[in-house]
């Protein structure tokens, strides 16, 4: 007869969210002591891991937190499927996750990963949450942004899975009144630079060359081609830089203009959305 009881069971598996099959073997194996099958469970874990090392982490949700208003951080922490992204445990530790960053001021992953928890650091954790999960997991992104008026926007791209994509944006205190609108539109058009100057030079060499090869290609006059090659980039720069976009609320104005109308400015922004890190 086993040694332990159908409450016990359910207490294991509400503790650690694994099988109910699995559950029972380590019970069984435990002699129905609850702890060393807990134990037991964490052990097989850590062994399992590697197994999915291999395996591609690309479902998963993202997660926000603001401090004081003037600092933000976003973590990505990924699944294999979308079914374990909606999983309350797993939305558990994700927040666990979270929590850390924030309390520890993590920068990076790497940082992340080194930060305390009480199974020993956020790495302990994730490979201990891997066995009792059944999925491979992982810590996909960290980021943090600061400045005089920082906002959150998380975005679900299904209504039920949690948020897939997360928005930082930081103002100066005369843009704050716009900030949340201007997070909204960041999470919609994908912007990948702030303004013009934040775009590296050997990226605007390449949209040169293409745009004059484009072009010459077209047998535009050969004078024609600089103011072209020039029109070309601009809308480039509209497609990539934030300032330079459609607003998505009023295609008819930019970004900037509604920011300057403001009398104020964007100082920076993050766009996190879940399995990007995967796929680089």
């Amino acid at each position: 007869m086993a040694d332990y009881t159908l409450a016990d069971i359910k207490a294991l598996r509400e503790k650690t969210g694994a099988g109910m099959l699995d559950v029972k073997n380590a019970l069984t194996d435990a002699g129905g002591d609850a702890a060393k099958a807990e134990e037991i469970l964490r052990l097989k874990g850590l062994k399992t891991a590697a197994k999915r090392e291999g395996r591609t982490a690309s479902d998963g949700l993202v997660l926000s937190h603001i401090v004081d208003g003037k600092k933000g951080y976003i973590v990505e922490v990924n699944s294999e499927t979308d079914f374990v992204a909606k999983n309350e445990k797993f939305i558990a530790f994700a927040q666990e996750v979270l929590d850390a960053v924030v309390a520890n001021d993590a920068h990076s992953v790497e940082e992340a990963l080194a930060a305390p928890h009480s199974d020993g650091t956020i790495a302990d954790r994730v490979n201990n949450f891997t066995g009792v999960i059944g999925e491979k997991l992982q810590i996909g992104r960290v980021e943090v942004l600061e400045g005089e008026h920082v906002e959150a926007y998380m975005h679900r791209t299904a209504t039920d899975l949690p948020p897939q994509v997360a928005v930082l944006v930081a103002t100066d205190e005369k843009a704050a009144g716009v900030a949340h609108d201007v997070a909204v539109h960041i999470a919609a058009m994908s912007p990948q630079y702030l303004n013009v100057e934040d775009i590296p030079q050997d990226v605007v060499e390449n949209e040169r060359r293409i745009a004059t090869e484009l072009t010459i290609s077209e047998g535009k006059p050969e004078k024609a081609v600089p103011k072209i090659v020039e029109g070309r980039l601009n809308g480039f720069y509209k497609q990539v830089v934030l300032v330079d976009q459609a607003y998505a609320r009023d295609p008819k104005q930019s970004v900037g203009q509604v920011v300057e109308a403001t009398g104020g400015n964007v100082t920076g922004f993050v766009r996190v959305r879940v399995g990007e890190s995967a796929a680089e």
